[in-house]
């Protein structure tokens, strides 16, 4: 593993765009509120109160966070909308985020299927420039994970043509999947590959894509969906509009009406003396194993609240762990 002590402990550039981002930005899905599938499976945090999501966007940005990730889909283009009102004037201070490839349906705030054609990309580009009151995105991220490589070899010449046209200034896929990630690092502007990764759900591989790319690695569920938070406890079930109450096959940590899986939490108690070193919060801990976990990643945890913005911005000034925690950190897990 490598370690970042010898790096800048504040600022990440996004691969080989050049764009400079704080180390730590702020992913706005739990801003968007609640919506769900055609079925009625949640797909949002819960309630939230805008008021307060706007309060929290502008704290971060009050302590030095510069990034922002969101998605047309997250409450079916609320979050854009959210996040639009609370940056204001200040657009120009920061670099703004988003995704596409899901349909939704605003109205109603369902989730309809995907679409992976290029002039749907067009299409939803359009529709997010206008909720997020811009001109331009700075990264322009694909959201169907899944999506077939060809298809996604058109999807990334179609970025190009954004780039060209001034509509965005870099692009990435949202995947899981190192040989889909892969199609898009070839492209001359993709900066990033937005993967899940923390402490419990390491990626190997697509860190060493990012490395052998020259590509920014955005952490998405840094914070395990909230089990390194230390807030949540088995047995205990979340409201009926969050997520994790009623979770999915790819949300794992959860059970259904029953809160937190027991055995994750005794994997995080384990972790908890390394975590807390230095006087970090559980979650603090948990960022800043992940900046030292490569000197490309950017972790992007959720946030609903000032407190909770406040928290995570707080574990830059810690920076990350040492080596010998790092160490220990896969003494304890096993790995």
């Amino acid at each position: 593993m490598e370690n970042t002590e010898h790096t800048n402990r504040t600022t990440r550039t996004l691969g080989r765009s050049g764009i400079e981002v704080s180390a730590l930005g702020f992913g706005c899905w739990a801003i968007g509120g609640e919506w769900a599938t055609s079925d009625g499976q949640p797909l949002g945090w819960g309630k939230v109160d805008d008021e307060e999501s706007v309060r929290a966007v502008r704290r971060a940005l009050d302590l030095g966070v510069t990034f922002f990730d969101t998605a047309d889909a997250y409450g079916t283009g609320h979050s854009e909308r959210v996040l639009a009102r609370a940056l204001g004037k200040r657009r120009a201070d920061v670099v703004v985020a988003t995704k596409w490839g899901n349909v939704v349906d605003e109205e109603r705030r369902i989730a309809l299927g995907s679409d992976d054609s290029p002039a749907y990309a067009r299409r939803a580009l359009t529709a997010s420039l206008r909720r997020l009151d811009t001109d331009y995105i700075d990264l322009y991220q694909l959201h169907i994970s899944d999506a077939d490589p060809e298809r996604a070899a058109q999807l990334r010449d179609t970025c190009e043509e954004f780039v060209r046209e001034g509509l965005i200034r870099a692009y990435a896929w949202s995947t899981d999947d190192p040989e889909r990630a892969a199609v898009f690092a070839a492209g001359e502007h993709c900066a990033a590959v937005q993967h899940r990764l923390n402490i419990l759900q390491d990626a190997p591989e697509l860190l060493a894509l990012c490395e052998e790319s020259d590509l920014a690695s955005i952490n998405r569920s840094p914070l395990a969906m909230g089990l390194l938070t230390g807030k949540h406890a088995a047995g205990r079930a979340l409201e009926s509009g969050d997520i994790r109450n009623t979770p999915p096959v790819w949300l794992p940590g959860f059970t259904e009406s029953a809160g937190a899986d027991q055995e994750r939490l005794a994997r995080v108690d384990a972790l908890r003396d390394i975590l807390t070193s230095n006087g970090r919060t559980l979650a603090q801990g948990a960022l800043a194993w992940l900046w030292a976990r490569s000197p490309r990643t950017v972790p992007i945890p959720g946030f609903r609240s000032v407190a909770q913005a406040e928290e995570n911005a707080g574990a830059i000034a810690e920076g990350p762990l040492t080596a010998e925690q790092l160490t220990e950190v896969d003494r304890v897990l096993g790995r």
